[in-house]
């Protein structure tokens, strides 16, 4: 009884590493296609656009671990590469997205969501991070 305690502790401990793990590729992937040092720009200088759009990130990122350990049907080594390849899908398509709206509108996105006036592309930008999120979350299961 005791050691299925600390072997299901282990479980849990070892996806969420894979899930802190793809939240923080998902960080740099945002710095990648934003101007300027994205800590700087959340942490320092408090731009809510960066902010809003570093978040739905991390919350799609969060979708997709959570769908993606749920569906894993308690086989942990496949339920472990699985979390971390839908992972990994789901980001890059949330940088496609960014990609494709920056394409489709005028500017260049990336300067506007990082911005210290609010701007309303970053809500467009961030529910397409989550949108993205949900499609691989829902063809997980």
């Amino acid at each position: 009884m005791l050691s299925d305690v600390f072997s299901e502790v282990g479980i849990a401990a070892t996806y969420g590493l894979v899930g802190l793990l793809l939240m923080a590729i998902g960080f740099l992937l945002v710095d990648l296609l934003t101007p300027g040092n994205l800590r700087e720009q959340v942490w320092v200088q408090r731009h809510r656009n960066a902010a809003i759009l570093l978040a739905s990130n991390v919350l799609g990122v969060g979708v997709i671990v959570a769908t993606a350990i749920a569906a894993s049907e308690n086989d942990w080594a496949e339920g472990l590469v699985s979390t971390f390849a839908y992972g990994l899908l789901g980001l890059v398509l949330m940088g496609l997205s960014f990609v494709v709206i920056d394409a489709v509108t005028p500017g260049k996105l990336g300067a506007l969501l990082m911005e210290e006036q609010p701007h309303p592309a970053v809500y467009v930008s961030g529910a397409s991070h989550l949108a993205v999120s949900a499609i691989v979350a829902v063809a997980i299961v």
